[in-house]
């Protein structure tokens, strides 16, 4: 079951499943939201996935309130987003974020050269 609460803004392509939405919370569009238990004022960039299942079980997601998640993110569950944290975009979370704390995890960009092909 799903519940949704007051005010709460669900965009084009979202899917939540077996989750709780706190009020005044957003997940504008393009993401998947399951098994996952979401604070007030919650803004969910486009392109976030939970990632709840493991291929044997499914585990719970914890968003807190005032939890900014930047797009194209996947949390990997279980985990546990704590209040007032923030999620740099394109980063794979696997472990929890404390309160009010900056969670990043992507490789870093690197440029090499190649040799020119056929195109």
């Amino acid at each position: 079951m799903t519940i949704i609460g007051r005010g709460v803004k669900v965009g084009n392509f979202v899917e939540i499943k077996n989750s709780v939405i706190g009020d005044g919370s957003k997940i504008a569009h393009h993401a998947y939201i399951g098994d996952t238990v979401m604070g007030e004022r919650v803004n969910i960039g486009a392109g976030v996935i939970v990632c709840n299942y493991d291929g044997k079980k499914k585990h719970q997601t914890v968003i807190g309130d005032d939890v900014f998640v930047g797009s194209n993110t996947n949390l990997i569950a279980p985990v546990t987003l704590h209040d007032k944290s923030f999620i740099a975009a394109g980063s794979t979370i696997n472990k929890d974020v404390p309160q009010g704390m900056l969670g990043i995890a992507r490789a870093r960009q690197e440029i090499k050269f190649i040799k020119a092909g056929p195109f």
